[in-house]
């Protein structure tokens, strides 16, 4: 049986300036090749996402957060994604799922949203090239892991290469530890203390998966946990 993986869909704008719900068709693809079976997660209020400040937004009423928990019902793990934006819906299935240990990887956006989900939005932006590069052909810099951290485990070394492009970095982890800086000293990755897998990265596995060992290794790996 495939893991069905629930992936958080992202809001954009169309060429038509028409608000839309999206998801990165790398992302699609490699968790397919992976094994799992991708269940799109649509947000539950009646608001646009894209256009409505933070603070704007309405706690969810009753019969919007049972859509949550029905969609976290069918889900073995769940992906926060890259993307341009995250709002208090996003932070609020982060937080169910982790009361409801279900593995989760976050990427890139959806990393710096698993920071600050409980508390302040501590993010700030970017003046180092090497972070903002859109080519994903080659891996760029290098990431050093917190010895012991269950990232090192995984990867069974203390420095990887990858290639992050985001223009903001977040500047705490906030209640997850962090388990590995840029050179540069930027936070790159993050995780969750305790016995299930609950990990965020600031680069892109889904996009270098079918080129580079380390993507594969821990895409491969969340599968794996979210089949258990």
């Amino acid at each position: 049986m495939r893991p069905v993986i629930g992936i958080l869909l992202g809001y954009q704008y169309s060429k038509e300036d028409r608000a839309i719900l999206t998801m990165n068709e790398s992302l699609r693809r490699t968790i397919q090749k992976a094994g799992g079976y991708v269940l799109p997660i649509a947000p539950v209020q009646d608001v646009n996402y894209i256009d409505t400040k933070s603070s704007d937004f309405l706690p969810l009423s009753d019969s919007e957060k049972d859509i949550v928990e029905y969609s976290l019902d069918l889900c073995d793990g769940i992906i926060f994604p890259g993307g341009v934006k995250f709002t208090p819906y996003d932070r609020y299935v982060l937080e169910r799922v982790i009361e409801r240990k279900i593995p989760v990887l976050g990427i890139c956006l959806g990393m710096q949203m698993m920071s600050c989900f409980n508390g302040d939005v501590s993010l700030v932006r970017n003046d180092n090239d090497f972070h903002m590069q859109s080519d994903f052909s080659t891996l760029k810099h290098k990431v050093k892991l917190k010895e012991g951290s269950k990232l090192a485990n995984i990867f069974d070394s203390l420095e990887i290469e990858v290639n992050s492009f985001h223009n903001y970095h977040c500047i705490s982890g906030g209640e997850y530890i962090v388990s590995g800086y840029s050179e540069d000293c930027l936070i790159e990755a993050i995780e969750f203390d305790g016995d299930v897998f609950n990990i965020g990265v600031q680069w892109h596995p889904e996009i270098s998966y079918d080129f580079d060992a380390n993507s594969k290794i821990l895409i491969d790996y969340f599968i794996k946990e979210a089949s258990r």
